[in-house]
């Protein structure tokens, strides 16, 4: 209710964001509202900040803002007809949804295509942060097409929902930009920005995590067998992830009151959202519910291995792109756990898939030589298993 909520409220803000830049005068009511939230001049700093960036590409921004709008609009559509099993709402819908999702993130590759990261709106590590949530949103979106063709809903439901989850990250932005203020008095739209990139995909993801949890009420999944994160797989996780939170936070901490600032931000999402991993996974482990463990594991590695991303990604972008180490540090850590998180997923899905072909392949050991090759009668073997029920409640 409360995603309903904020994206019905975005909405008209996202569609009509852009048009004072096209025609000055026009109705921007996420202006009026943020300018008597905050106050006027830090909506003048944000407007004068995008003035040069955006008028490079406005007519592609414009689509894109206006799309994703409709984005905001069509995702709860999704949401409950999924939910409440009206097929032919959701089919529809949903085409409508993935063609909107590309249309849009083609209006904001044309942006970001056509802006040095330098000189972007908020600066490079925005843009780098931005270019990731694209290549996000555009490659979960893709996935769960393809989930769908081939009749894979939990899967489908999973990539989906990670794929609205990167979409949230513009209201979820704009909410921070309305309350950050308050907390940092006087700080400008560029820190702001900075402060909200520390956490916002991890924010997103674990959002998507819980919906897809949630969704998902099998205790297991047939034909999963043990685990893939055994011991030894979590404590390296964990020793990784140590390592690159010890790096991260002296970095941070070399940069003064700026960098313990970031920090905070960073460390506080990151900790909460690693309590509830580990717990969950441990009570799924105490009442036997194999599959949620298994899910939760996944996702609380990846977590942990997040840091050690970031650690490593920052000298790169320092080096390949010529950032300072404050730009390079804050790029890399505001993509690191939404990069992990799509990791996650990914490794999820390989989990589901990898399940299945081993309960094909236990059907087809166990098959009676006279049902062998017998046509539709062998289709049928897999379902008298449990393979066909898998997905229906995911």
């Amino acid at each position: 209710m409360v995603v309903t909520v904020v994206c019905l409220t975005y909405a008209p803000i996202a569609m009509t964001e852009l048009w004072p830049y096209a025609r000055p005068g026009a109705p921007a009511p996420g202006e009026w509202l943020l300018g008597r939230t905050v106050s006027p001049e830090f909506v003048a700093e944000a407007v004068r900040d995008r003035i040069g960036p955006y008028g490079r590409s406005l007519v592609p921004l414009i689509v894109h803002s206006v799309l994703g709008g409709l984005l905001m609009l069509l995702g709860p559509v999704q949401l409950l007809s999924a939910v409440r099993r009206r097929i032919r709402l959701h089919r529809a819908a949903g085409t409508l949804f993935v063609v909107t999702v590309y249309a849009s993130m083609a209006g904001a590759a044309l942006y970001l295509v056509r802006t040095p990261p330098e000189e972007a709106f908020s600066g490079a590590a925005f843009w780098i942060v931005l270019a990731t949530i694209l290549v996000g949103t555009v490659g979960s979106v893709t996935f769960g097409v393809l989930a769908a063709l081939r009749g894979f809903p939990d899967l489908h439901q999973r990539w989906m929902l990670l794929c609205y989850g990167f979409l949230m990250t513009a209201p979820l932005l704009r909410l921070e930009w309305g309350l950050l203020p308050s907390l940092y008095p006087g700080l400008g739209i560029l820190d702001i920005n900075r402060v909200a990139i520390m956490h916002l995909g991890a924010l997103v993801a674990f959002g998507a995590l819980l919906a897809s949890r949630a969704l998902d009420r099998r205790a297991t999944v047939p034909g999963l067998t043990g685990t893939w994160c055994p011991l030894p797989v979590r404590l390296t996780a964990h020793l990784a992830g140590a390592a690159g939170l010890g790096w991260i936070t002296a970095a941070f901490l070399d940069e003064g009151a700026a960098g313990r600032r970031l920090l905070v931000a960073y460390l506080v999402p990151y900790a909460v959202t690693y309590a509830v991993l580990a717990v969950r996974a441990a009570r799924a482990g105490i009442r036997g519910a194999h599959w949620p463990r298994e899910e939760w594991s996944l996702h609380l590695v990846a977590l942990c291995l997040a840091p050690a991303f970031s650690a490593v990604t920052a000298p790169v972008l320092e080096g390949t792109l010529g950032l300072d180490r404050m730009t390079a540090l804050v790029a890399a850590v505001g993509t690191g756990c939404g990069v992990l998180a799509y990791a996650a997923v990914t490794t999820v899905s390989l989990r589901i898939l990898h399940a299945r072909e081993t309960l094909q392949r236990t059907g087809r050991a166990t098959e009676p030589p006279a049902v062998r090759g017998r046509g539709p009668k062998a289709a049928e073997a897999p379902a008298a298993t449990g393979a066909a029920p898998e997905g229906g409640r995911g």
